[in-house]
């Protein structure tokens, strides 16, 4: 035997509740399930003194806590400014790329 059986028949001793052949399951946080959004990240430069930014919208599965949320963890991966407000997230400079990859990654589909 080797010790992942060993550790499973550990588990499954100190856990008699789990019915013959049901899976336990993991408690703990695991990613939600996106729905079908089809996020714009588009790059705009108009209104903003010269300086550029990408701006992610079509959000309709998130509400605005949501969205400041998923936009506080890409500027995080970012290591960039931006802000959320009116559906909308808006990071500084031209992160297109990047920011498709990380919301692909998130479940996003991006149109």
């Amino acid at each position: 035997m080797n010790s992942l059986e060993d550790a499973l028949r550990q588990f499954m001793a100190s856990n008699p509740e789990l019915p013959d052949g049901e899976e336990p399951t993991v408690t703990g946080k695991q990613p939600a399930r996106r729905p079908a959004d089809r996020l714009q990240v588009v790059i705009e430069r108009k209104g903003r003194g010269g300086k550029t930014a990408t701006i992610v919208s079509g959000f309709t599965s998130l509400d605005d806590d949501g969205i400041a949320e998923l936009a506080r963890r890409l500027k995080t991966r970012l290591g960039t400014g931006g802000s959320s407000r009116g559906g909308e997230i808006l990071i500084q400079g031209e992160r297109r790329r990047e920011i498709v990859e990380l919301l692909r990654a998130e479940g996003f589909r991006i149109s």
